[in-house]
């Protein structure tokens, strides 16, 4: 069973999500907020599988959440849900240590999708907001990119990695193994110095590694 944990101020919208998660076999709302206020606290007392963030609430935002909570649990899957698509709340969001990023308006028809890509270990994304990692990845000039030593494929796989996709697709993407995935992602980790694919991928993003 998948414990999820909603911070949404919209009532109806929190109430909505949490009916439509509950409706799924193996997955299990254990709580729904309307503020995160005390997000640090319900997440070491409630230790759920996944979170469900809004960016915009009362008394303190979303992102500033996730920055307190990846200070103690860096392993948590949180999938930002908002209704901005702009860049820098982009951004914010995955240096801060989001694992996904959809919008509001995308929660009907992909929501479900997105929880089973992220826990399947893919970083789920709207098109739109997809669209601006890779455009600020691909504009302006490289930085540290040779710093890193890494091979094309890696730079590859990195960037398949920041465009949201999962093990699973990115083995199927370049015609390689799962295991072989595995082996560059951990080779990735080992050059950028990072632990997790969040800090790759803000990592990328940050210093224009492709």
């Amino acid at each position: 069973m998948i414990s999820i944990l909603i911070f949404e101020d919209n009532d109806q919208l929190r109430n909505s999500t949490t009916a439509l998660l509950n409706s799924v076999d193996g997955f299990k709302v254990v709580a729904a907020y309307p503020n995160c206020l005390e997000a640090s606290e319900m997440v070491k007392k409630l230790n759920p599988q996944l979170i469900l963030m809004d960016i915009s609430m009362p008394g303190r935002t979303g992102i500033d959440a996730v920055k307190e909570i990846r200070k103690f649990n860096p392993s948590v899957h949180i999938i930002m849900l908002t209704v901005f698509d702009k860049d820098h709340y982009v951004y914010d969001a995955i240096c801060a240590g989001a694992s996904g990023y959809l919008l509001k308006r995308h929660i009907g028809d992909k929501l479900i999708t997105a929880i089973h890509e992220v826990l399947d270990g893919g970083a789920p994304m709207s098109p739109s907001i997809a669209k601006l990692v890779v455009q600020s990845m691909q504009g302006g000039p490289k930085s540290n990119a040779d710093a890193y030593q890494l091979t094309a494929r890696e730079k590859e796989i990195l960037s398949s990695l920041s465009n949201g996709n999962s093990y699973k697709l990115i083995a199927a993407e370049f015609d390689i193994s799962i295991d072989t995935v595995r082996s560059h992602i951990r080779h990735i980790y080992e050059k950028l110095q990072v632990h997790s694919q969040t800090e790759a991928v803000s990592k990328a993003i940050q210093e224009k590694l492709f």
